[in-house]
């Protein structure tokens, strides 16, 4: 699966002001249920905040990816955020995070589809040339180009 078949340019926001990390999971998941990939906020929402509980999704180099799997996800659905300002994320490597993948499943899809997701993500930002075409996306549509590669 590419990712840009489940990301929309609707879901993704270039410069999300928040404070915490369930206020950003908050409006990232607001922005995928306008798009209609989420049809119940509530739902999907507590098994996202259930899946930090068991441990963060911060993974490094200023990025989480946030994910669940839920039967409130109408689609599997990719949402991207860039921070207006870091935010504590409890990281693997205690750094402030500064973009954000979530990450949104239905839950009878649950099988591997959000582990392929997560592994494309991850290989992709560990190189800091990608990483910094992320950070330095203008619009919606450069952060697409730059997912394409993925």
């Amino acid at each position: 699966m590419k990712l840009t078949e489940i990301i929309e340019k609707e879901i993704i926001q270039l410069s999300l002001a928040v404070q915490t990390k369930e206020e950003c999971i908050a409006r990232m998941t607001e922005q995928m249920v306008k798009a209609g990939a989420i049809s119940n906020k509530e739902a999907f929402m507590q098994t996202v905040l259930e899946r930090e509980q068991k441990g963060t999704t911060g993974v490094g180099f200023e990025v989480a990816i946030p994910h669940g799997k839920s039967a409130g996800v109408a689609r599997p659905a990719l949402g991207f955020a860039k921070l207006a300002h870091p935010i504590d994320w409890q990281s693997l490597d205690e750094e402030p995070v500064s973009m954000v993948f979530l990450i949104a499943v239905p839950a009878e899809q649950a099988g591997n589809e959000h582990l392929r997701i997560l592994a494309a993500i991850a290989r992709k930002l560990m190189h800091e040339e990608y990483r910094n075409q992320l950070r330095e996306a203008g619009s919606p549509e450069d952060v697409m180009r730059v997912l394409e590669t993925l």
